[in-house]
């Protein structure tokens, strides 16, 4: 009789803790990446009478989380993450690494990606020649674009076929000596930026074409040696329709075979000016860049690939974890990836808050990987995984538990009243 009430004891104890557990899920039902937990219950037995067996009631076997994938929401932060598939971020403080889903990362002060507790997130962060650093806290203050000096440049410009032949070119005297001019800004060394002047002179005109000289002048405030120089030379050979037959080898008229700027960039600059593909040694068809027509000259097309040095404006996170930086000097590279990691037994890692996880003996070591591999699911940039707290199911666990309770407290009201009965007895 006495062992009823123990019995008893242990369901109120049992379905009092499962109503906990159920309080918990529901009180995160809004908690980013929350995983509900779920209470496993297990018989006791204690006693055998002959070929019976007296069970002595129930416990708490286990309370383990439920990693199914929550819904996602569409956010403005490109540092708002979320995985599609199996997997955790990293994170790391001085207290240790810990694992999470939620993916609600900002940058801190120093430039670290961190969440909520202000741990940092962990990756693999790429140098600007794309090597990769083992892994570590990624952080985004100290990125920038490196310059780029000029060292091919592409124009393609519309030359009046009914010009005169010009007079010998004077560099002094460009306006007069010249039939076309067009304006190309390149970039030194260092990433300065400087102005070159590209002048064409018709040099002479024959029955099988046309020749035209090109001169690239750099002024005084942008030469070295601060005087208007021609840095450049070269001539272009047309035929009868128009098109760019040949072209001769650029010659650089300075001691130092290049271009010389002004503010102290590396002399010697050699830019490869293409005006398009000839007739004659490209075996093209000569229509494609520079052409000799009749009518007013212009400027078609023209590009280079120099640029000055960059800061991070923006970036953006692909599926499988890159970090793509955009500058402000227009250029973009990959310059860090996330790490996730997966455990073989996810249900078993342990609990520490702060929608936080760390690693138990019955979890396993964990598998670092890049997203997309390794059985790891994919990021989701500008997203939000939500609570996976179902709570049509979890009001049908919290009334299941509530009878559990209200039968046990029953069976100790009934236990009582026969021991009520036993003394009755007696007196």
């Amino acid at each position: 009789m006495l062992t009823s009430l123990f019995t008893a004891v242990s369901g109120m104890n049992a379905n009092g803790t499962a109503l906990s557990v159920i309080g918990d899920n529901v009180a995160n039902m809004n908690t980013t990446a929350f995983k509900s937990s779920r209470a496993s219950f297990g018989d006791i037995l204690s006693q055998s009478l002959g070929n019976s067996q007296i069970g002595r009631g129930v416990a708490v076997s286990n309370i383990s989380p439920v990693f199914t994938q929550g819904s996602f929401e569409n956010t403005a932060n490109v540092l708002d993450l979320a995985i599609d598939g199996d997997g955790l971020f990293i994170m790391r403080d001085s207290s240790g690494v810990a694992y999470t889903r939620a993916g609600q990362f900002t940058l801190d002060k120093e430039g670290y990606i961190v969440n909520t507790n202000a741990m940092r997130l962990q990756g693999y962060l790429f140098s600007t020649s794309g090597s990769s650093s083992g892994l570590g806290d990624i952080n985004l203050s100290t990125l920038n674009s490196a310059p780029n000096s000029t060292d091919n440049a592409s124009i393609s410009v519309r030359l009046d076929s009914t010009s005169a032949v010009g007079l010998a070119f004077d560099v002094t005297d460009p306006g007069n000596t010249s039939n076309f001019s067009s304006t190309l800004t390149v970039y030194d060394s260092l990433g300065v930026s400087h102005v070159i002047n590209i002048y064409f002179r018709k040099d002479t005109e024959v029955a099988t074409g046309n020749t035209w000289e090109w001169f690239a002048v750099v002024n005084d405030a942008d030469s070295a040696s601060g005087s208007t120089e021609i840095q450049a030379q070269g001539t272009l050979d047309f035929d009868t329709n128009g098109a760019l037959f040949d072209e001769s080898a650029i010659t650089y008229p300075l001691a130092s075979s290049g271009f010389d700027f002004s503010g102290g960039a590396a002399a010697g600059q050699v830019i490869d000016f293409d005006f398009g593909t000839n007739i004659n040694s490209e075996a093209g068809t000569g229509f494609d860049g520079t052409t000799q027509f009749g009518g007013t000259s212009a400027t078609i097309f023209q590009s280079q690939d120099g640029y000055a040095s960059g800061s991070l404006r923006n970036i953006t996170i692909t599926q499988d974890g890159y970090i793509t930086g955009i500058f402000t000097n227009g250029q973009t590279r990959a310059v860090g990836q996330v790490a996730l990691a997966k455990f073989l037994a996810p249900s078993e890692v342990t609990k520490m808050g702060k929608n936080l996880y760390s690693e138990s003996n019955e979890s396993g070591q964990p598998i670092i990987s890049i997203p997309g591999t390794s059985g790891t699911g994919v990021i989701m940039s500008n997203t939000l995984e939500l609570s996976n707290v179902d709570l049509a199911e979890e009001f049908v666990r919290m009334i299941i538990s509530q009878r559990g309770f209200q039968a046990n407290s029953k069976m100790i009201s009934t236990s009582d009243e026969l021991m009520q009965e036993l003394i009755n007895l007696k007196r």
